[in-house]
């Protein structure tokens, strides 16, 4: 455990180095803080911490540089007291999006990549691990019937069908008390949604109906790739990270696959406040040249989905981690609204 002088020393150390890039001696530290003790004392401090290995430097140079576990106690501090953003024209807000839960989630990836100027990273909720929370059939156009299906997770699909001839409004009320009755809290893909849609109760007009409705509801079913949001792949090509991202190529390939991005993200889904994986502690290893911040959000005491930002170790940790808050925030009022 770090005294609290070695922790100011080190948060001198890696807030110089996250402005600069360039390894940071004890002079920048004892001209940068506003510390009581003399060069040599901090001399000894970055020895200590270098030993410890918070800090290393590279051959060429007297100057440190910040270690992964540098950073992560560094940015482990900054969760604790760093609050989300609030309001302001370069903030989320998702709030006007009612149930358009792709538009809301394309709307906070864009948000925060904006925010941090890093590449941003939003996880849908898992359709597949849902129930039917609520159905609607709603009349469009006097042939055009539209069902929305609201799950659990609170993800929003919708289906229009059209008819030859005009539906009945009535009918169409009808099949929204129906659908309810019959299929609030059936698992999402279940089989029973087939049996209790046939039912041979129903009378003619309104069995065939019902059929007719029936494919919105019984193929329900979600690309696992889609579930995974991310903008601002651009950002880390700049050619201001071309030192800091030295494994670009292995980088954008596992971006372009998404598949070991969402498992990254999903294996934090349990988590209560912003998690970090900071470089060689990344849960995947194409993805060990990188930080990534992240911040569930959901309804209550249940995470449906979560939020983070990706880049280079030597990165904004506090503008991070105010903006994942922020976004998991809003996007758990979003679906709160989702069920209002």
């Amino acid at each position: 455990m770090l005294s609290e002088r070695q922790e100011l020393i080190l948060g001198s150390v890696i807030e110089a180095y996250l402005e600069s890039g360039r390894p940071v001696g004890s002079k920048a530290i004892v001209e940068r803080a506003d510390l009581d003790w003399g060069s040599s004392t901090v001399r000894a401090e970055l020895a200590a911490l270098e030993a410890g290995g918070y800090l290393t430097h590279p051959h060429t140079s007297a100057g440190r540089v910040p270690t992964d576990l540098g950073y992560r106690l560094y940015a482990e501090a900054l969760v604790h007291r760093v609050p989300a953003r609030r309001g302001g024209g370069s903030g989320i807000d998702v709030s006007t999006l009612r149930r358009e839960v792709d538009e809301a989630m394309r709307e906070a990836t864009t948000a925060l990549a904006r925010m941090t100027d890093l590449l941003a990273l939003v996880v849908a909720p898992p359709l597949g691990t849902a129930t039917i929370h609520r159905v609607e059939a709603l009349l469009l156009q006097p042939n055009v019937v539209m069902v929305v299906a609201i799950t659990s997770a609170g993800d929003v699909t919708k289906r229009a069908f059209t008819f030859q001839e005009p539906v009945d409004p009535g009918l169409v009320e009808w099949a929204s008390s129906y659908l309810n009755e019959s299929l609030v809290g059936i698992d999402v893909g279940a089989r029973r949604i087939v049996s209790r849609l046939a039912d041979p109760a129903l009378g003619p007009i309104e069995a065939g109906f019902i059929e007719r409705l029936s494919p919105a509801l019984v193929d329900l079913e979600q690309n696992p790739e889609e579930t995974l949001y991310v903008e601002g792949a651009g950002r880390l090509l700049d050619e201001r990270r071309a030192a800091d991202l030295p494994q670009i190529d292995q980088l954008m390939t596992a971006l372009e696959e998404r598949a070991s991005v969402l498992r990254m993200m999903r294996s934090a889904i349990e988590e209560r406040s912003v998690f970090l994986w900071i470089g060689a502690e990344n849960p995947q290893p194409a993805l060990r040249s990188v930080a990534v911040v992240g911040a569930n959000y959901g309804l209550g005491h249940r995470n449906l989905g979560s939020v983070g930002v990706l880049g280079p170790t030597r990165m904004d940790y506090e503008t991070a981690i105010s903006a994942v808050t922020e976004a998991a925030r809003e996007l758990s009022r979003y679906f709160e609204n989702v069920y209002a």
